[in-house]
């Protein structure tokens, strides 16, 4: 199984757009999405994509029902701040990350195979002890100049940074 991980998409509808198109092209089962779309219009790009999507609230997610609503209204679920998914035993976290002791209780728990997160717009892949921590960087480019998103192989355990 591999699930796209992607985050802080801040309206930028070009590279929300390349994103949907990479995403597609890989084939992934599952897109997980870290949060800080912005607006409401910013959804329909996604309509686009053929994965599953899950995703979760960051702090530039004023309108939120409307968010909600507006990915409910093509398919994908936006679960809150935070949520948790088993797939087969494996299990992941999500959230934003703008609260970092919050982030780090979360990793440094123990109870997580894969910690997924945005918020600072840079890539981070790392593990505290048996857990993944994943950061895929910005979709919109407006921090580090750069657009990427992250591919994971759930039964390899293995990511990879793709620049859009």
């Amino acid at each position: 199984m591999i699930i796209g991980i992607i985050s802080d998409t801040h309206d930028r509808i070009p590279f929300i757009i390349k994103a949907v198109e990479k995403l597609n092209a890989e084939k992934v089962d599952l897109v997980l999405h870290c949060g800080d779309y912005c607006a409401p219009f910013a959804v329909a790009p996604f309509k686009n994509l053929t994965a599953k999507m899950i995703g979760v609230y960051g702090n530039n997610d004023a309108e939120k029902e409307l968010l909600r609503n507006a990915f409910l209204s093509i398919g994908k679920e936006v679960k809150g701040s935070f949520t948790k998914l088993d797939i087969n035993g494996f299990k992941i976290a999500m959230l934003h990350g703008e609260n970092e002791d919050l982030l780090d209780a979360i990793i440094e728990c123990g109870f997580f195979n894969l910690v997924v997160y945005g918020h600072t717009h840079k890539v981070d892949i790392s593990e505290v002890r048996k857990t993944l921590v994943v950061n895929p960087g910005e979709i919109c480019g407006y921090l580090t100049g750069e657009s990427s998103l992250a591919l994971f192989n759930i039964e390899g355990k293995s990511v990879n940074i793709i620049k859009l």
